[in-house]
């Protein structure tokens, strides 16, 4: 799937890629209605048709993936509620391992996240994989998310790589989308970001199962 020898840098996505991302959807569709509720005094279901159109309003901005965005509008402390159901932060099977061996090759390895900063906190506090990466990069440092047509070459600012040497792995297609335009070559998507959830459409791109798919 992966001819390591045309790889020099490792792009990996954080949420539902590294990490699974049942712990992301239980938290924005059950435990944020859940506390939304309480303070607003609405049932569950009530709650939960508040929210979901001001999700999707800004579904893909920076907005959608900013702690504080979400702390200012609906009057919650977000951070702490995302401590609050922290245990279910789970680090995807294989990974460890496929990190490991990424280092041994002595491959770049660089985190590239929409993740908020506090987010991105919390998970690496939970789950020590920190010290696998190069670099850290958080699509908020530049302002524009990953989907966006112009994030790659902003990139470039933070951190220099050539796009026929990258691999990205990213469970967003609208991430992947947007690399193939700006050139990334190596792009690989995730069947199964969610472990509670069914295998999703990856699209036109090849995907893993999980790293032992594409282990050195």
């Amino acid at each position: 799937m992966i001819d390591w020898n045309q790889i020099d840098s490792v792009f990996l996505d954080m949420d539902g890629t590294l990490l699974d991302l049942h712990f992301d959807n239980h938290f924005w569709l059950s435990h944020v209605p859940m506390r939304y509720a309480e303070k607003q005094g609405l049932s569950h279901e009530a709650s939960q048709d508040a929210l979901n159109p001001r999700y999707q309003n800004v579904v893909g901005t920076m907005n959608w993936y900013c702690v504080d965005y979400w702390s200012r509008e609906l009057q919650l402390d977000i951070a702490r509620l995302k401590e609050e159901v922290a245990h279910l932060i789970a680090v995807h099977p294989h990974v460890e391992d496929f990190l490991q061996a990424l280092r041994r090759a002595n491959k770049r390895v660089v985190l590239v996240t929409n993740a908020h900063h506090k987010s991105l906190a919390l998970k690496m506090q939970r789950t020590r994989l920190a010290s696998y990466f190069d670099a850290v990069i958080c699509a908020h440092d530049l302002g524009i998310p990953k989907e966006h047509a112009d994030f790659w070459e902003k990139l470039q600012t933070l951190e220099q790589f050539h796009p026929a040497a990258t691999l990205l792995v990213d469970d967003s297609l609208p991430v992947l989308r947007s690399a193939q335009a700006y050139g990334i070559a190596h792009l690989l998507a995730v069947y199964c970001p969610d472990t509670r959830l069914p295998e999703k459409d990856v699209g036109e791109f090849a995907a893993i199962r999980d790293f032992r798919d594409i282990q050195l």
